[in-house]
């Protein structure tokens, strides 16, 4: 036996099988380094993206807190616009009711423009025509 394990064609055989059992094993590591490598690329660029979620996440953030603000200043303004367009309803109730004491106003202030007219229309007919005027109306003061 000693001879046997020590002749050339069994080292040669055990050799070879060697060489092949370890081909296949740096096949498969290297197949192994492949999907490692492949998986790491994916993972940098799944690490790009999540910076940039992360990115675009916080810019959104800011702009909805920015947005809730201006949310707040246009709540009291229209808050205030409305107190405005109350008071304007109130002014224009006042309005509405004055309105009618200017018609009256109005007229009371036509019926006097048209006395004074028909004093003044007497009083020039006494100025140009003074006798006819005196002897003309019994009673013409």
């Amino acid at each position: 036996m000693y001879r046997r394990v020590n002749s050339g064609r069994f080292i040669g055989l055990t050799t070879f099988g060697i060489v092949i059992v370890m081909a296949i094993f740096t096949w498969v590591m290297y197949g192994m380094a492949r999907q490692v490598y492949v998986m790491t690329d994916v993972m940098l660029e799944l690490n790009d993206s999540m910076k940039s979620m992360v990115l675009t996440q916080t810019s959104m953030a800011r702009d909805m807190h920015d947005m809730a603000g201006d949310m707040k200043v246009m709540k009291a303004r229209i808050a205030s616009m409305d107190g405005t367009i109350g008071t304007m309803g109130t002014d224009i109730g006042t309005m509405t009711g004055s309105i009618g004491h200017l018609n009256d106003a109005m007229g009371s202030m036509a019926m006097n423009m048209n006395r004074m007219t028909n004093n003044v229309g007497q009083a020039t007919y006494a100025v140009t025509n003074p006798m006819s005027y005196m002897w003309g109306n019994p009673f013409p003061f």
